[in-house]
């Protein structure tokens, strides 16, 4: 009777497209959802699991039969296999692995071997590789052969017929161009492969596929064989969880890719507690900051009028700067070691935004009092004066920590989104305080103070 209620529910789903099937299943619960997969044909159902798009596709794995996983997890691409298998502790994981044959198995090991967000995590062991003695036309009839079996038929890699060292890679364009009597050697440009390690960063392959404008990167052990591949959709599908995790980052949010209603209570109060906390502590230190400046505050209250609009403008051009060079570092266009071109570029950008901002608050100062909407008493002069010295300095501060923050968590190991915007807001709002109330004592010595 229940396979006949799971037939009957997986019958609206037989004719709609893989992307609308892993859409409704996104929305249903794991056991609904594995018993609409358990009566999808074969090979709509690995399709369905090959989706990135769909959540929590280990568990679903787990809920169906063992001999019907294994034949679905035989039947995706390994590299998405191995991203399936992570959601999994090692015991769940181990047991898919037993339900698959020995040469499966191994070949998901290799991948999961890797750390989270290497190339090794992200390549796939499925890829169209050629002796160097194949001729065109044979290399044709291999892609003909496999082309149902590999990742993508693109890029086909040649090896060295004896030590399996990558020897080039040819487009799928440059060999149906070719004379098919042709050696397979004699296609191509003959350019340097392209290539990386296994433990490269999954930002820099990335940033080698758009420079290079690649359809995929081989990935290279210490001798020059060939592991697997990359290919760019799954760059892209990781350029949007790096995203998703920066962007989180920057709201001072420990980096997750689970969709947000699919992330649990307490576990979304561990990510944010921390970071919370940390702030908290910081700001802590304004309030120590106000307390040491108690006597100033108390015989000139007018300071504290502009206090806000002061830390506001500092943390706010620290936010821009660490936003810049946050995706500056992304992208490689910097390194570690021009932080000092860095710090040279924005302490002159920070002296003029300063001034700029300076400008905009004198102006507004002098326009209160010479209206009559507000009186800032007999020395608003010196106190427009102080109100603009302490803008410039504070935003020249800021500009410059929010530009070497990044820098400083590369350089400790540390992920430069780490360096959010609330952060370097807290980090500015306290020495902003011990700025203004400087130029305070400096400006109003002999007046108000």
């Amino acid at each position: 009777m229940e396979d006949i209620v799971a037939a009957t529910a997986a019958q609206p789903f037989a004719d709609l497209s893989i992307a609308d099937i892993v859409a409704h299943l996104n929305e249903e619960d794991v056991e609904s959802a594995a018993a609409v997969i358990a009566h999808l044909p074969l090979e709509r159902a690995v399709d369905v699991l090959d989706r990135p798009e769909l959540a929590e596709g280990g568990e679903i794995l787990l809920e169906l039969p063992g001999k019907l996983a294994g034949r679905i997890l035989k039947g995706m691409s390994a590299d998405r296999a191995a991203d399936t298998l992570r959601q999994l502790d090692g015991y769940d994981r181990s047991k898919m692995l037993a339900e698959v044959d020995f040469e499966t198995a191994m070949q998901l090991k290799l991948l999961l071997a890797y750390p989270e967000g290497t190339a090794g995590s992200l390549m796939t062991t499925e890829f169209a590789s050629v002796p160097s003695t194949y001729t065109v036309a044979k290399t044709l009839d291999y892609i003909r052969a496999v082309q149902k079996t590999r990742e993508t038929v693109y890029a086909i890699l040649v090896l060295d017929n004896h030590t399996r060292r990558l020897v080039r890679i040819v487009s799928l364009r440059e060999l149906i161009s070719c004379d098919p009597q042709l050696p397979i050697l004699s296609a191509g440009a003959g350019n340097e492969p392209i290539w990386v390690s296994p433990e490269a960063d999954r930002e820099e392959v990335a940033r080698l596929i758009s420079i290079h404008d690649l359809l995929s990167i081989p990935v290279l052990n210490p001798r020059h064989q060939v592991l697997g591949i990359i290919t760019v959709d799954d760059v892209i599908d990781t350029i949007v969880a790096e995203s998703d995790e920066d962007v989180q980052k920057f709201g001072g949010v420990e980096g997750t890719v689970e969709p947000y209603l699919q992330i649990g209570f307490l576990q979304m109060i561990r990510k944010r507690a921390g970071w919370l906390c940390v702030l908290f502590i910081g700001e802590m230190l304004t309030a120590s900051a106000m307390q040491h400046f108690e006597d100033e505050l108390a015989r000139a209250v007018v300071l504290t009028l502009f206090i806000p609009l002061i830390m506001s403008s500092g943390g706010n051009s620290g936010s821009q700067s660490t936003s810049l060079l946050i995706r500056a570092l992304a992208l490689d266009q910097l390194r570690l070691r021009d932080w000092w071109r860095v710090a040279v570029r924005e302490l002159p950008m920070g002296l003029v935004l300063g001034g700029i901002l300076a400008a905009l608050g004198i102006v507004r100062i002098v326009a209160w009092q010479m209206l009559g909407i507000y009186d800032y008493g007999p020395h608003w002069g010196l106190v427009a004066l102080t109100v603009g010295a302490g803008l410039i300095g504070v935003v020249m501060f800021g500009s410059l920590a929010g530009a070497m923050l990044p820098f400083v968590m590369k350089r400790l190991g540390f992920d430069p989104a780490s360096a959010s915007a609330p952060f370097v807001a807290t980090l500015v709002d306290v020495t902003g305080l011990v700025i203004y109330f400087s130029m305070a004592l400096i400006i109003l010595h002999g007046t108000l103070l």
